[in-house]
């Protein structure tokens, strides 16, 4: 059951889920201040234009620019290019140990090779 809890506070992936969430969320609010104030002036002007704007700004986050929200992989193809490029890098760090290996072996080769020729003399 907590599990179930915390699934329901975490943030949207998409921005725009979030947007619209705050507008309405900032819009319930008004109108809970601004329908009491309706009977003292009224004028249902307030709530009116509280839900106008919350509108018009639901709208305006919903047309935005569509390809800014776009995820360009989905996340198992990232996970799956992530993978790849670390396999890579361990065969490029693994290449790069065994010319070094080879190298000391030659070195050491090359050191005995003139011990034992100081050694014959």
């Amino acid at each position: 059951m907590g599990k179930k809890s915390q699934q329901n506070f975490e943030q949207p992936k998409d921005p725009r889920v979030a947007a619209t969430s705050n507008i309405w969320g900032l819009t319930v609010a008004i109108m809970a201040i601004s329908i009491p104030l309706t009977g003292i002036t009224r004028s249902p002007l307030i709530p009116l234009a509280a839900l106008g704007g919350a509108a018009v700004g639901t709208v305006a986050v919903w047309r935005s620019d569509n390809k800014k929200y776009q995820y360009s992989l989905p996340q198992q193809q990232q996970i799956e290019l992530l993978e790849e490029r670390i396999a890579n890098l361990e065969i490029i760090a693994s290449g790069n140990s065994e010319s070094d290996l080879l190298m000391k072996i030659k070195r050491l080769e090359a050191n005995n090779h003139n011990d034992s020729k100081n050694n014959n003399q």
